[in-house]
């Protein structure tokens, strides 16, 4: 699906009369059809329950984070996305681009969800499956492409503001204005509460209390004419964000500043030039409970994580019979983080700096040809070239400055390529059989190869000898259109991820264990390694329908995933990923009408099991949202919205001890909007 408009590849300068600044990408290539994907449209983003972008992916079945929890209540290195239940590891398996720019933390791999207001985008398209092209190194699962709207879809001005369950916040505003030739877009967010208990009521105990959330990001793009077919895009975003983990002293901060510029000519040689830089900070406190959580005694304190991501590419697309995409990019992300440990007589007494550098440099070529009216074919393919820089985990005692444990590694590097290739056929215009193959690659985030860390009882060592991923799959599939206003795509798929990374159980406590010291009875030593790999097959189904004013939607995603597993692993052959269950099911319903619109949508995760060796089982949850938007003048519109209506328990995790951690229960909103 062309989510672009813009000139045809063929038209000359001559011919065009006015200068048109779209502020969106160049358009997809026809060979795009080829593979998995599915977009969300503008409306269906900014009429989620939640009002949050990673709620409202849920309606892509099999598109999931680590936990179920989302930015609200998430510790936030719990969110990464990954597709086809590849999981079993929080850092991002899918490539995640906002107008073209990663958006993955540098140093961890997460995503910062809570610094992009959903109802600022034109479109979110995910592709499922390894990906090639711009930034293709890192999509192991999938890409997930998210494009900013301008003036063509927002409103010059907007403001609204919400109260919900447990004196919740949410105020927003955005402007979109024409300037010359071009546009600015800016908007500003705001997001607050006191949050629910994480832990139920029967398990809670002295030192627990509510998970209460704070959160401010703001947005700055502007789009402006170079030349007749060329338009030059800067954007700036930024956002803070706090979090406490239903202890008082277990909280997180989050920071962060992106700016980018893309300069892209539509003309009959198109070109897009890009550049990109992240900054971010990121800290968290843990602490360690007691059996009858009276007590809690801080264990860590990750006072500063600094990380750094720089990047950007060229792509051309010359003027030949059929679309060809010839491009290089280049990324770097690095990070360290610094940690008080070693808690005692009221203090602590380690100091912790751990962190490295890692950066991907590649060159990729796509064509796409049809042959005849009927027949699509495609094939890309990457050449990288990776780099894993010194890294260091150092330890020391505060107030001597003593060296307890210096891990320095050295750098080391590889080339990697990887391919793609796809086909469509359309035996009638109304179906599309289609199938695909494609190779990828994810290398490990500094934070995988250096940082080790606890949870409750359980300490995780970092590995810095862990090796890349290396993914390869198949699908096929078919796109039926029977009538203009329906559509219907069914998807077999077997993927296999290679050296997967987990956090593998190797010894239970009571001991002392490399990296992390001394580990109770109570917990687990783990820590992070390569599997062998990871198997998955199963199918996806999506199907829409607009019936005059009513749209009905549907996703649901079967996977069987299995670790295969050799060595000290061996015990793990066979067993699911952690965090992934098998099926999931999103549908929604809209009534549109001119005064009013009315919208429900339920959704479906099946079991999964929270640990690697499978002995926690996490249970299926069924929720259902709602929404309306009743139009009180022609400018003002009342919001009521709905989250998990029948308060079902979602269980987002569950401890060695069994103790529960718990996702959103039901959450009700009223707002006002208005549109200027």
């Amino acid at each position: 699906m062309d989510l672009s408009p813009a000139l045809p590849a063929t038209a000359s300068v001559a011919q065009v009369s006015e200068i048109i600044v779209t502020g969106r990408p160049l358009p997809l290539p026809p060979g795009a059809a080829a593979y998995s994907s599915l977009t969300i449209d503008q409306t269906r983003l900014a009429s989620s329950a939640s009002g949050r972008l990673e709620d409202a992916l849920r309606d892509i079945a099999g598109l999931a984070s680590f936990r179920r929890t989302d930015s609200r209540s998430a510790n936030p290195t719990s969110q990464g996305l990954t597709l086809r239940a590849l999981g079993g590891n929080a850092a991002s398996r899918a490539l995640v681009l906002l107008d073209g720019v990663p958006l993955a933390d540098p140093f961890a791999g997460w995503l910062p969800f809570a610094a992009i207001d959903p109802a600022r985008l034109a479109a979110a398209r995910i592709t499922r499956g390894g990906g090639g092209g711009a930034f293709g190194a890192g999509a192991v699962a999938g890409t997930l492409d998210l494009t900013s709207a301008g003036p063509e879809s927002l409103s010059p001005f907007t403001a609204s503001v919400a109260y919900g369950s447990r004196d919740s916040l949410e105020a927003s505003a955005g402007l979109a204005v024409r300037l010359g030739g071009g546009f600015v877009t800016a908007s500003v967010r705001h997001d607050e509460g006191d949050g629910f208990f994480l832990v139920p009521a029967d398990q809670r105990g002295r030192v627990d209390i509510a998970a209460p959330y704070r959160s401010t990001g703001g947005s700055l793009r502007a789009v402006v004419p170079v030349a007749a077919q060329t338009e030059l895009q800067a954007s700036f975003r930024a956002f803070t964000d706090r979090r406490t983990r239903g202890v008082a002293i277990i909280d997180s901060g989050n920071s962060g500043a992106d700016a980018s510029l893309r300069l892209l000519h539509r003309g009959a040689w198109a070109v897009d030039a890009l550049a990109y830089v992240q900054t971010r900070n990121f800290t968290s406190r843990f602490a360690a409970l007691d059996a009858t959580r009276s007590v809690a005694t801080p264990s860590l304190d990750q006072f500063k994580t600094p990380a750094t991501g720089l990047g950007g590419k060229i792509e051309v697309r010359p003027p030949l019979p059929f679309d060809l995409q010839l491009g290089v990019d280049w990324r770097q992300a690095s990070g360290t983080t610094n940690e008080f440990f070693r808690y005692a007589a009221g203090r602590f007494d380690g100091l912790r700096e751990a962190g490295g550098t890692t950066s991907t440099g590649g060159a990729y070529a796509e064509a796409s040809i049809n042959v005849g009216e009927t027949l699509t074919l495609t094939a890309g393919g990457r050449i990288d070239r990776w780099h894993i820089a010194e890294g260091r985990l150092i330890e020391s005692v505060i107030g001597s400055g003593a060296v307890t444990q210096a891990l320095v590694t050295p750098p080391r590097s590889g080339t990697r390529p990887t391919a793609r290739a796809g086909a469509v056929w359309k035996p009638i215009p109304s179906l599309a059989l289609r199938g695909a193959a494609y190779t990828g690659f994810r290398l490990p985030t500094p934070n995988e190869l250096y940082r080790p860390f606890r949870v409750g009882p359980d300490a995780t060592a970092a590995n810095p000898a862990l090796e890349i991923e290396r993914a390869r799959g198949v699908e096929a599939g078919i796109d039926w259109r029977p009538l203009p206003s329906a559509r219907l795509s069914l998807t077999a798929f077997t993927n296999r991820l290679d050296g997967a990374i987990a956090n593998v159980t190797v010894a239970n406590g009571p001991g002392s264990f490399p990296q992390v010291g001394f580990v109770s009875a109570a917990g687990a030593y783990r820590q992070r390694r390569n599997l062998d790999r990871v198997d998955t097959r199963g199918a996806e189904a999506d199907a829409a329908l607009d019936f005059g004013p009513l749209t009905a939607t549907l996703s649901a995603a079967y996977a069987d995933a299995r670790v295969r597993a050799s060595g000290t692993a061996l015990a793990l052959d066979g067993l699911r990923p952690a965090q992934s269950p098998t099926t999931s099911l999103a549908a929604s319903l809209i009534y549109t009408h001119p005064r009013f619109t009315l919208g429900t949508s339920v959704r479906h995760t099946s079991a999964a099991f929270e640990d690697d060796q499978n002995q926690r089982r996490i249970p299926p949850a069924t929720t259902v949202d709602a929404t309306a938007r009743i139009n009180l003048a022609s400018q003002v519109a009342l919001t009521l919205r709905g989250e998990n209506l029948t308060d079902t328990q979602v269980v987002s995790g569950i401890s060695n001890t069994g103790i529960l951690d718990l996702a959103q229960p039901r959450t009700l909103w009223v707002g006002l909007s208005f549109t200027g």
